[in-house]
């Protein structure tokens, strides 16, 4: 924290003669009306009325924070981890704790239609990279426990994010990146319409060279569409369809289950949603998803340990797809009652015979009900409570409470006690994996076998919040104190052959997270988030630390500090020290801490009609820190982003 205090320091008197000369702020929701969230409980909610803690990342901060995707973007929230590795499909994002190379237990939602993808263990990194952030209109974290709400895979948190509605994009848009470590971005937006029926389509690349000691060169190329019909005063119509590929390059050299290759990632989506006013006070919901996704990697296995001197080509390829259905009903009987309830069905399929010795789907069907009442008892206490019911045909039925009051205080003074609780149930491969190499019709290895009798894991969350405005000093705060404790907790067993799944801990997380919004002076804005994060195992009532890996370290801090400059210029500085953590990739033993410092300066352009900005980043300031993998380092990134819009 002393860092960050004299980095504010630092900055804050660089910034006072800039202070004297430009007047506006530019974040919008920054110190004036609360915002107002439409993820946590399905039901649009002010920020301090929320059952939870919720981050939000508008559209002006994911630019200025110069960051390429949205899994870089979580740096800005307290008690995430990330990494840009591509090894596991894209880069990741966990919440308090990077328990192994997949982050399975955060649900990421764009426009409410779920990204998890059930093909691999469970997992969001194909889904965070969805949409391009120039099509984003603002990103709702909610830091806890949202299975209340939507479920099994909201089991430590929600990303939400929200793309900007086609009325608000009608024109062109266009934009080019390029710079060091084979930088090579690209975009193109045409939007078009009126107010009552409007459309996007958005095409754009992201590709560079990967991180330093891996085998990079990856591509990430997406083809988005948006409509917004109101076809009538009470109805509006929302269509969405688009495709993602990813093409990475991946592995570590001399590694037999894992080589140097190259892997093809491609998925698709097609959404539907109708929303009908009932009345003034109430509205029916409706929305239908599809999505296909297909995994292509092949590698060559040698078999040098049987003695010979060649190898084979071993595929793990696979297919998966899922649909969900799901109808609401919101309505608000009285100024100090509302409610949404409503139903879900989703269905899931996974085919692959190398992953899974059958030519046959693998199909998982849930079935959910849920509701969620806000109460208002009192004129400054706000009651939330709320439950989701699920039955999944594969781990049968579970249900997820959530209870918790919100006190105002006073004016811009709100406290926030509650609890919640969650089921994760195994992921189709933890339940049911069965990989196996053959060679000339003979067996050479079972890496992977599920026994099967893996059980769900469970958590059980309480928490006590803070939400503090004060006007006089600029000054916006949210603090959380929560513990977690989470039972049944699903682990790989490497030391058996072949190897397995097994609910293997039970441990707590326990801790303080807060953020803060500070405007020193009107041109002017600070972004600090502070996690300090304790786990320990809990071995028959009693907490210890031994055994337990740093999945999350102890003590991370990000702070972004953002200055309107004379003459159309911005300025942003995001500084991230992370205390010691487990990388995501690697070893308990292979534990690293490391700080990151990024610049952006940025100038408004004027041609013409044409409206545009030319901007330089530059990432990581100092040396190359370890990421996903001890081999692997992220190194100084410096580029320009050209945009153009009309």
């Amino acid at each position: 924290m002393r860092r960050l205090t004299l980095l504010s320091v630092i900055m804050g008197a660089s910034g006072l003669a800039a202070a004297q000369v430009v007047t506006s702020v530019t974040e919008k929701d920054f110190l004036t009306d609360m915002p107002v969230v439409l993820s946590v409980s399905r039901l649009p909610q002010r920020l301090d009325e929320t059952p939870g803690a919720v981050t939000v990342i508008d559209r002006d901060m994911i630019r200025q924070s110069g960051a390429r995707d949205v899994a870089d973007l979580m740096r800005l929230v307290p008690g995430f981890q990330t990494s840009m590795a591509f090894e596991t499909v894209g880069p990741q994002a966990s919440y308090h704790g990077a328990f192994g190379g997949l982050s399975n237990r955060i649900q990421v939602l764009v426009d409410g239609r779920t990204v998890y993808s059930p093909y691999f263990i469970g997992s969001v990194e194909g889904g965070l990279q969805t949409v391009a952030l120039e099509d984003i209109e603002c990103i709702e974290v909610l830091r806890g426990s949202n299975s209340a709400t939507y479920g099994a895979r909201a089991f430590l948190g929600v990303i939400n994010i929200v793309t900007r509605d086609s009325a608000d994009t009608i024109g062109t848009q266009a934009y080019l990146r390029a710079g060091a470590n084979g930088i090579r971005d690209a975009g193109a937006r045409v939007g078009w319409g009126s107010e009552s029926s409007a459309f996007r389509l958005s095409l754009d690349r992201r590709a560079d060279d990967g991180l330093l000691g891996s085998n990079g060169h990856n591509d990430v190329d997406r083809v988005n569409f948006r409509a917004d019909l109101r076809p009538t005063a009470a109805d509006e119509v929302q269509l969405r369809a688009g495709t993602l590929g990813i093409t990475a390059g991946k592995g570590f050299p001399g590694n037999i289950d894992d080589p140097i290759r190259d892997v093809r990632y491609g998925s698709g989506y097609v959404q539907v949603d109708w929303r009908r006013a009932l009345a003034e006070d109430q509205d029916l919901a409706f929305a239908y998803a599809h999505t296909e996704e297909s995994y292509q990697d092949k590698f060559p296995y040698s078999l040098a340990p049987l003695g010979i001197n060649d190898s084979i080509d071993v595929d793990v390829s696979g297919r998966s797809s899922s649909d969900n259905l799901s109808l609401q009903h919101n309505w608000r009987q009285s100024p100090t009652l509302r409610l949404v309830w409503g139903g879900e069905l989703r269905r899931e399929r996974v085919t692959s015979k190398p992953v899974y010795s059958t030519d046959a789907a693998l199909v998982t069907d849930f079935t959910r009900l849920f509701a969620n009442l806000e109460w208002r008892p009192a004129k400054d206490l706000v009651l939330n409570a709320g439950a989701l019911a699920e039955r999944s045909s594969v781990d049968g039925n579970s249900v997820s409470p959530r209870l918790m009051l919100n006190w105002h205080v006073a004016d811009g003074q709100t406290l926030r006690v509650g609890g919640s609780g969650a089921n994760r149930p195994p992921s189709t491969y933890e339940k049911s994996a069965d990989v196996r190499y053959y060679w000339d019709g003979h067996l050479l290895a079972i890496t992977t076998q599920s026994s099967g009798t893996v059980k769900p894991e469970t958590v059980s969350s309480s928490e006590l919040g803070y939400m503090g405005a004060f006007p006089s000093l600029g000054i916006n705060l949210d603090v959380r104190v929560f513990k977690e404790r989470i039972n049944g907790f699903i682990r790989q067993f490497n030391a058996s052959q072949p190897k397995d799944y097994f609910n293997q801990d039970d441990f707590s997380v326990q801790g303080l997270e807060y953020e803060m919004k500070w405007q020193p002076w009107a041109s002017a804005q600070f972004r600090i988030a502070q996690a300090y994060i304790h786990s320990s195992m809990v071995d028959q009532g009693i907490h210890t630390d031994s055994g337990m890996t740093l999945a999350a370290p102890r003590l991370a801090s990000t702070i972004a500090y953002v200055q309107k400059l004379p003459g159309g210029l911005d300025f942003t500085l995001l500084h991230q020290d992370s205390g010691t953590m487990t990388l995501q990739g690697a070893g308990r033993d292979d534990q690293f801490a490391f700080t990151r410092t990024d610049l952006r300066l940025a100038k408004a352009l004027r041609l013409g009609s044409s409206r545009g900005e030319l901007a330089l980043v530059v990432q990581n300031l100092a040396s190359p820190y370890p990421d996903y993998a001890p081999g692997f380092a992220f190194q100084r990134r410096a580029f320009v982003t050209l945009q153009i819009e009309n």
